[in-house]
Order: structure tokens, then C-alpha cells, then sequence
């Protein structure tokens, strides 16, 4: 071995030391869950303080015990009134099925005197309210007992509408829905990664080989990411997007090795030789690739959001578990395996897949790009623009209650809740601090606060006002029209903000208020999102520049890089705004448009999107510039480029597509629009910009593709420009 990078050393040493590397590997997966298991993984169990709805919450919560609102609708037959004698049983029914449950307390009924604002205009509908006394996993296990009995007095009065929605009930029925989702995306996602590669493959052991090193880095991920949730809370879908994340990862880096390796045997290297070829050539594209998607990864710590931060954490942890996986273990396996790799043959299936892992689909494609380079990078250029042209029209909402899927009772019991009681689930809140809030003049203030704000028409009254025990902060909540992220709801946030609360409270003497609720928690966080957007994105271009600079020493390769990056992202976030925004394939999909995109989904796309396609162009662009330094033209290196890379790349991106696919398919319109989102970006970025675009564009520049002022040759370099093994023929 000539080439004495990292991953050649690493490669090397596993490859004949293979028990030890093999067995090192499983012992520290086993540590990790193990070490996970003891200490436990500590979730976020409150959202980030964004601006003026972080700072009333902030005060809300010092000063009022966290205690979960809820309420019983008990809703008269057609025809019928709600004091008649079968609304008042059923009331009675809920007041003493609720009333001796562990941790309820303040159980009020609509016919008592001053609970008039229980009853609904048309007479038909009454609310049972009470409350769950404690923090929110003492209210999570208290919730339970209080749905059961609900559920036994609906089934006791058939005749009338018995149904229950608040805090912790809807808490917990929407958690338990979105835990089911991700089930159901995690136990899809296996089998049709072991499906696409058997059929990239043709054989079980092959195929097995990536889908094991993604299995065992995920797990030791989940079980090392206890450690830093400690300090940084983990969110509760961090296991989801560990999945997804280090399977898609894991399966690019043990395919860069595997093809590699049988290309070499076929060649007529020996075992040893074959492994340490892949390692010396695909490991360490695999290491750049690695800290180039880490680096992307590390923009999330800008967003200005302790969610970002912990999903930023698991990422970076399970890539670069996976890396250090592909670096070890993966060599030792292939070493061991030999020509077992190809044991386990799938009839049929087997005689399809090509030997030499080219396509002859892309080898036609290819022949005519570079045929016609010009033609090629203006059509796919210019069709890239024109699927992003609807991303100029963007708008950004964060999902409300009407978002959410209504197969679940609970959220059937808010539509009637809502229909009855309009705004009063979703209020806005104003959060009103004083030296002494019951005095009469802040009292009068808040009065008046209540009228001003029921006179825009956006709300509606009465308004519901509570006092901290120190008497310091009082809560007015205040009914509100609209799903709490629509237009109307925006104008009753910006009516209290600029007007009414300046108004009123803001001028009694060393009184301040602050905003919160639903429609001005999403419009201060879609602001913190489009306000750290540009920091986020120059954090990790710039990044992405150097590294792959300082790789392939040349200024020309990763400027071409990041803009075919970014023009993927961009036809991507157009693709998103044509179909959810303006609402088209909603009955394919299974969705309702709220009008918007997803107000944290652009920036997290790009990040995680930037990431995984720089896999790809990190492993294309290597085995190009290998070509190159061993004297091939780059015109030549180009077309052996993409062609020995075509198998790879294209089984890496279906895996990808067919496991983000998955999740376009789950009930929470957020996940729906990350699944489409992720799809189609990898898709246009394995087809039209890995073997037409890039192509293309590198052919037009010729030499130029490699230009490096003098100045930056001085630059430390990451591995290209060295020799590599013998044998490793262009």
C-alpha cells in the first residue's frame, strides 16, 4: 500500500485483523444500549421561548402551577335543549365520574351560578371543566383513568354527545398517534431496504451487509445520544430521525465499499488486496463525505431552537457512528466474507444485476450529455429552475389544529367543542405582570383590554381571567376565531400587539404584557426561522466550500458542487409549495392544504437535503479525480466516473427515496411534507443532476474543473493528489 491515508490504515489493520474489529464493534454497540438503557434518554418536555410569546410563557409558568385545562362537551339530541333532564344526568354522571380521580381538582358544572360561559349560545351544548393537578408526566399518567370514565358515562347516555378535550387528553391521544406513525414508518423502512437491496445486489449476503451496519449504528446511536440528553433534552421524535438519518447514511457508505470491492476482484485482485483498494480509494470518500454531511448537520446548533439543536446532535452523532462503522467493521466483514458475499443468490433477480455495476440506462444517457454538454446543462438547468420558480411564493405556517387527523376522537370532540364554544381551545393569552395584578387600576385595564379586543371581530368574549397565587401575573385568555394559524388569527395577534395591549395595560404604571397562544407562538417561531435562515445556510455553504476545497484542491469543484446542491433544494422546495401550498394531489396524498409550507421544514431540509446529496457528489467527484491524477482526461474521467458509480449511486437513492417515501404517507402533515420533500430532492438529485447536470457542466469547464489559485496551494489537503494502491487502475 502506497496510499497511507486514515481510512487506508483503518481499512488495512480491520482487514487482517477482522475478529477483533468484527467483535470490538458488536461489543461497543452493546455498550452503547446498554449505557442508554441504565441512564435513560432525557426528552424536552416544553417548547423554545421565541420572543414575545416565550417571555408570557416564561412568566406564566414561574408564577402558575402547571396544572393541565380540561373540559367535557355534553351536547343535547336534535330537538333538545341542554337543560333538559338527559343533558343534567349526563352532566351529573361526568362531574362524579370525574370528581374522585387521582389529581383532579376545580371540577365546575355549567349549571353552576357564574358558569354561564359553560352553556353555548344555542343552547345545546355544556362544558364540564376541571383541572389536572401537576407537571406534565404526573398529569400523562393521571389522564387515563379520567378518559375511561368519561368513555363509561357516553356509553351509559347514548342519546346524548358525551366527549372529552384539553390539555392532557389531547396531549396524550396525539402523542400516542404520532408514536404510531413513526412505528409504522420505522417497521416499513427495513424490509423495503433489504427489498431494493437484494435487488441492487442479487444476493442475500450482500444486501445484508449495508442493512446490518445501518441497523447496529442506529442502535448504538440511540443508546450514546443518552449522554448528551442530559444537557441538551433530546425531542421526542430524535429515534425517527436517527433512523432515518443513519440509514440512509450507512447504506451510502457500505455500498461505496462494496461495489469498489467486487470492481476490484473482478479485476483480479486478491481478497485482501480487493478490501484494501476500497478502503485506500472508497473509505476515504466515505470520511470526506462524512464530515461534509456532519459539518451540514452542525448549521441546526444556529437555528436558535432547542428542538434544532437536539435533532442536530442525534445527526451528527449516528453519521458519525456510521462513518466510523464503514471505516472498521465493514472492511473486517468483507474480509471475513470474501467471496461468501455472493452466497444467498435471489433467482432471476441474480442474473439481472449487472457485474460490472453499470446501467445501461445511464450509459445511454451519459453518451448523449456528453455528446452535447451544452444542450444537456441548459435543459436540465433550466428544468431544475422552473420546478423551483413556486418556491418564490413560499408562505410558512406552523400547523394547527385544523392540520391535525380527525379519525381521532379526540380531535372529532374539539370540531364540536369549536362549534359550539368558537376560540375557546385555542384563545389567545395575555400574560400581564404587576406589582400587584388585583389592584383596581390593572383590573380596569384588563377590562378594557377584554372589550377592544372582542370589538375587532377576531375574537370573542368572555374572556377568562386568572390570578397567580402571589397575585403577581394574571392570564387573560381570550377567545379567538380562525385554527390559530390562519389570517384571522394573525390580525387578532397583531391588533393586541400593536394596539390593544399598548393601549390598555401597557399604560398603568410598572405593568408589562406579553402575547401568547397558538397563533402568536407560530408567528414569533416562523420569524426566529426565516431570521436565522441565512446564518444558517452561510454556516454551512461556507463550511461545505472548504472541505471540499481542501479535498479535491481545486476552487472550480466545490463551487460547482454547492450550486447543483442548492438547485435541488431549490426544485425541491418548489415541488413542496406546488402541492401543499396550492393544494394539488391533496386526494393521492391524503391531505387538506393549509395554505403553507411547514414554517421548520426549509430549514431543515436543506440541511439534512445538503448533506446526503454532497454523499453522492463526494463519491462521483473521488472517483473522477482519481482518474484524473492517474493521467485520464478529464472528458474521459468524467464518463469512467459516472458510469462506475451509476449502480451505487442509483441503488444509495432509491433506498433513500423508498424510506423517505414512507413517511409522505403518515397521518401529521409536517411528516408528510418532510417525506415528499426528501423524495423528490434525492430523486432529481441521483437522476437529473448527478447524470445529466454535473456531467455536463464538467465537460463544458474541461481543465478547469481543476484551477487552484497559487496562493491556495499551500492549503492542508484531505486526501486527493497522493498515490493510491496499485491495482486501483482508472
Amino acid at each position: 500500500m502506497q496510499n497511507r491515508t486514515f481510512a487506508a490504515r483503518a481499512g488495512h489493520w480491520s482487514a487482517r485483523h477482522r475478529k477483533t474489529a468484527i467483535w470490538g464493534w458488536l461489543a461497543f454497540v452493546a455498550i452503547a444500549v446498554v449505557l442508554g438503557g441504565s441512564i435513560g434518554t432525557k426528552t424536552s418536555t416544553s417548547d423554545t421561548a421565541v420572543g414575545d410569546s416565550g417571555r408570557a410563557d416564561t412568566l406564566l409558568d414561574r408564577h402558575f402551577p402547571q396544572d393541565a385545562d380540561e373540559a367535557v362537551l355534553v351536547r343535547a339530541p336534535q330537538g333538545s335543549n341542554a337543560r333538559g333532564p338527559e343533558v343534567r344526568a349526563a352532566v351529573d354522571d361526568v362531574i362524579a365520574a370525574v370528581r374522585d380521580k387521582p389529581r383532579v381538582a376545580d371540577v365546575r358544572s355549567p349549571f353552576a351560578a357564574g358558569n354561564a360561559a359553560q352553556i353555548s349560545k344555542d343552547g345545546r351544548s355544556v362544558l364540564v371543566t376541571f383541572q389536572l393537578r401537576g407537571d406534565d408526566a404526573e398529569t400523562e399518567q393521571a389522564i387515563d383513568p379520567v378518559v375511561a370514565a368519561v368513555h363509561r358515562v357516553q356509553a351509559e347516555h347514548r342519546r346524548v354527545v358525551v366527549g372529552q378535550f384539553g390539555d392532557a387528553s389531547a396531549d396524550k391521544a396525539l402523542s400516542q398517534a404520532f408514536e404510531d406513525d413513526f412505528k409504522k414508518a420505522e417497521t416499513l423502512s427495513l424490509p423495503i431496504t433489504l427489498l431494493i437491496l437484494v435487488l441492487a445486489f442479487g444476493t442475500i449476503v450482500a444486501a445484508g451487509v449495508p442493512l446490518l451496519l445501518g441497523l447496529s449504528a442506529v442502535m448504538a446511536t440511540l443508546g450514546l445520544v443518552a449522554i448528551p440528553s442530559h444537557f441538551i433534552p433530546m425531542d421526542e421524535s430524535i429515534s425517527s430521525i436517527i433512523l432515518l438519518i443513519g440509514m440512509a447514511v450507512s447504506v451510502d457508505y457500505t455500498l461505496f465499499y462494496l461495489r469498489r470491492e467486487r470492481e476490484e476482484k473482478r479485476r483480479g485482485a486478491a481478497k485482501l488486496e480487493a478490501v484494501d483498494i476500497a478502503a485506500a480509494t472508497s473509505g476515504r470518500a466515505v470520511l470526506v463525505s462524512g464530515f461534509t454531511v456532519m459539518a451540514a448537520m452542525a448549521g441546526l446548533f444556529l437555528a436558535g431552537d432547542t428542538t434544532f439543536t437536539s435533532l442536530g446532535v442525534g445527526a451528527i452523532m449516528v453519521v458519525a457512528v456510521a462513518m466510523i462503522g464503514s471505516l472498521t467493521v465493514v472492511p473486517a466483514v468483507l474480509a471475513w466474507l470474501g467471496d461468501r458475499v455472493d452466497r444467498g443468490r435471489v433467482p432471476i433477480v441474480h442474473r439481472l444485476v449487472r457485474r460490472d455495476g453499470e446501467g445501461r440506462l445511464w450509459g445511454a444517457v451519459l453518451d448523449r450529455v456528453l455528446r452535447r454538454p451544452a444542450v444537456a446543462a441548459v435543459l436540465s438547468a433550466g428544468f431544475l429552475i422552473v420546478l423551483a420558480v413556486p418556491a418564490l411564493g413560499m408562505h410558512t405556517v406552523l400547523t394547527g389544529t385544523d392540520d391535525l387527523p380527525r379519525k381521532l376522537e379526540v380531535m372529532r370532540v374539539y370540531d364540536q367543542m369549536q362549534a359550539s364554544f368558537p376560540g375557546g381551545q385555542i384563545p389567545a393569552v395575555v400574560a400581564v405582570s404587576a406589582p400587584d395584578v388585583t389592584a383596581p387600576e390593572v383590573r380596569g385595564a384588563i377590562a378594557e383590554l377584554e372589550r377592544r379586543a372582542i370589538a375587532t371581530g377576531t375574537m370573542t368574549g368572555p374572556a377568562d381571567v386568572s390570578v397567580s397565587p402571589d397575585r403577581r401575573v394574571a392570564s387573560v385568555q381570550i377567545p379567538m376565531k380562525g385554527d390559530g394559524t390562519d389570517t384571522v388569527a394573525d390580525r387578532a395577534v397583531a391588533a393586541l400587539r400593536t394596539d390593544i395591549v399598548p393601549a390598555t395595560v401597557d399604560r398603568v404604571a410598572g405593568t408589562e404584557a406579553f402575547v401568547t397562544g397558538m397563533a402568536a407562538g407560530s408567528k414569533d417561531w416562523s420569524h426566529l426561522m426565516k431570521s436565522r435562515a441565512p446564518l444558517v445556510v452561510g454556516f454551512v455553504l461556507v463550511l461545505a466550500f472548504v472541505l471540499l476545497l481542501m479535498t479535491f484542491r481545486s476552487i472550480v469543484v466545490p463551487i460547482e458542487a454547492i450550486v447543483l446542491n442548492l438547485l435541488s433544494v431549490a426544485a425541491s422546495y418548489g415541488v413542496l409549495v406546488w402541492v401543499f401550498q396550492d393544494g394539488h394531489l391533496e386526494g393521492l396524498l391524503g391531505f387538506d392544504s393549509n395554505g403553507g409550507v411547514v414554517s421548520w421544514l426549509p430549514m431543515f431540509l436543506f440541511v439534512i437535503l445538503f448533506g446526503l446529496s454532497m454523499d453522492y457528489h463526494v463519491f462521483i467527484l473521488s472517483r473522477i479525480r482519481e482518474a484524473v491524477d492517474r493521467g485520464m482526461r478529464t472528458e474521459d474521467a468524467v464518463a469512467h466516473g459516472i458510469r462506475a458509480t451509476a449502480g451505487t449511486v442509483t441503488s444509495a437513492a432509491v433506498v433513500m427515496v423508498g424510506v423517505f417515501a414512507i413517511f409522505g404517507t403518515l397521518s401529521a402533515l409536517d411528516f408528510k411534507q418532510m417525506g415528499v420533500g426528501l423524495s423528490v430532492a434525492i430523486l432529481l438529485d441521483a437522476t437529473i443532476v448527478r447524470a445529466v447536470l454535473l456531467p455536463a457542466t464538467m465537460k463544458l469547464l474541461g481543465e478547469r474543473n481543476w484551477w487552484l489559485p497559487k496562493r491556495l496551494h499551500r492549503l492542508p489537503s484531505l486526501g486527493h493528489g497522493e498515490h493510491v494502491p496499485e491495482g486501483a487502475k482508472a
